[in-house]
């Protein structure tokens, strides 16, 4: 053990023995360091968690890519179909990176009650369709089996539901406009709710319908190897463009790609803010922080100016003098950051499992409860950076030391 590190422990020591007018100091200076990093975990963990969430729906309706023909125009409705008869499909395997692949067609209709109506888009589904996504929003029912011969079961939003006074179990006629002539008697279709769900995605849940893709076959006169787009699924978000890059040169000339982000680009600008905010919560808290703790440092070198004095006279050196002092700082901020993150973690663990806390308004964030995601890296990470950060600031008020004279210094009272 060094001698400014025993001389620093011994002033800890020293303090706990003695009542001093520093400990209140310090005391607020540690509480400023835990409630700090308290606040920027929760800033980190959900803002993080809800860019995570945000992009988990809207992937679960859309996928990460799509591919389509030209002609459609990315349009929300397939008029010209695609050949499932594809060197990417089944199984895309011509890029890196892809999770998963689905065929899907989708048709404009109205679905109409005794009491009232609703505009639709019915998306057709298969049997690769990846349901997983949808577990977390089925509110009601279960999802629909189309794995066997063709059926009448649909998945329908809770929303639209209740706007339609339907429930599970309810039957109902929804009719689609032929495309190659509208004013052709339109195609009737009876179903069946099997399941509810609830995405607390307006844009979607007032909007979107699940059936057996064979439906918008048989109406749009496809062939069964023919469908309205495919939905590519990635098993890394970050390399979203570079994928979708390449996935565009590895179709045909005739298909077209988009990612979500450009899809929905007004809500990745949005969630885009996020990352700022986080960034600027952890500024404002690690300058109070640094501030609270160049104010205790401030005060324990006042209170120690007598011991600097004789440190100097025995022969010490400024900085020898000074890494004292901030190796008492350095296990200041540790006390804060222990504190900081027991809190912080068992808040965030608490809901995770419990989700205590919810938005009040579910629509204007696109989830009910407030989602939390954090890793044990950028934990360490967050304080490595607080406590090197509150070190650095500490550096210069920690050179009043060095105008300190050693015979005014023994004097002083």
């Amino acid at each position: 053990m060094n001698l400014e590190f025993f001389i620093a422990r011994r002033l800890i020591k020293g303090k706990e023995h003695k009542i001093s007018i520093s400990a209140p100091i310090i005391k607020i200076a540690i509480a400023a360091i835990a409630i700090g990093l308290v606040m920027m975990l929760i800033a980190i963990a959900t803002g993080v968690g809800l860019k995570q969430k945000i992009r988990e729906k809207i992937a679960a309706f859309n996928g990460h890519v799509q591919i389509y023909n030209y002609d459609n125009n990315r349009s929300e409705v397939s008029v010209v179909p695609v050949s499932k008869v594809q060197e990417f499909y089944p199984d895309f395997n011509l890029v890196q990176g892809v999770e998963h692949i689905q065929a899907v067609a989708t048709k404009g209709g109205i679905i109409r009650t005794e009491d009232t109506f609703e505009g639709i888009i019915a998306k057709g589904v298969g049997k690769d369709y990846r349901w997983d996504a949808f577990e977390e929003y089925l509110v009601a029912g279960r999802l629909p089996d189309f794995q066997g011969d063709l059926n009448t079961e649909v998945l329908m939003s809770r929303t639209m539901a209740r706007r339609l006074q339907l429930g599970v179990g309810d039957d109902f006629f929804a009719f689609f406009l032929k495309d190659d002539d509208p004013a052709k008697t339109p195609n009737q279709r009876k179903f069946t709710i099997v399941g509810l769900y609830d995405s607390s995605f307006e844009e979607f849940d007032t909007t979107y319908l699940f059936t057996d893709i064979r439906h918008i076959q048989r109406m749009n006169q496809w062939n069964e190897d023919q469908v309205g787009s495919f939905e590519v699924f990635l098993d890394d978000f970050d390399s979203l463009e570079e994928k979708t890059a390449e996935i565009y040169g590895n179709t045909l000339s005739d298909l077209d790609t988009q990612n979500i982000r450009n899809k929905y680009y007004k809500i990745f600008e949005w969630v885009g803010l996020f990352d700022f905010n986080i960034a600027l919560i952890i500024g404002i808290m690690v300058i109070v922080g640094g501030i609270n703790m160049i104010t205790a440092l401030l005060v324990l070198i006042l209170e120690r100016t007598q011991m600097i004095g004789v440190l100097k006279a025995l022969g010490a050196n400024d900085w020898s003098i000074r890494k004292v002092f901030l190796y008492n700082a350095s296990y200041l901020i540790g006390i804060g950051l222990l504190w900081g993150n027991g809190l912080g973690l068992a808040l965030l663990w608490l809901q995770d499992r419990f989700r205590l806390f919810k938005f009040p308004n579910p629509r204007e964030y696109y989830i009910e409860y407030i989602p939390v995601n954090i890793d044990f890296w950028t934990v360490l990470a967050l304080n490595a950076g607080v406590l090197l950060l509150c070190l650095a600031m500490l550096l210069v008020p920690s050179y009043i030391i060095t105008r300190i004279s050693p015979v005014k210094a023994i004097k002083f009272e």
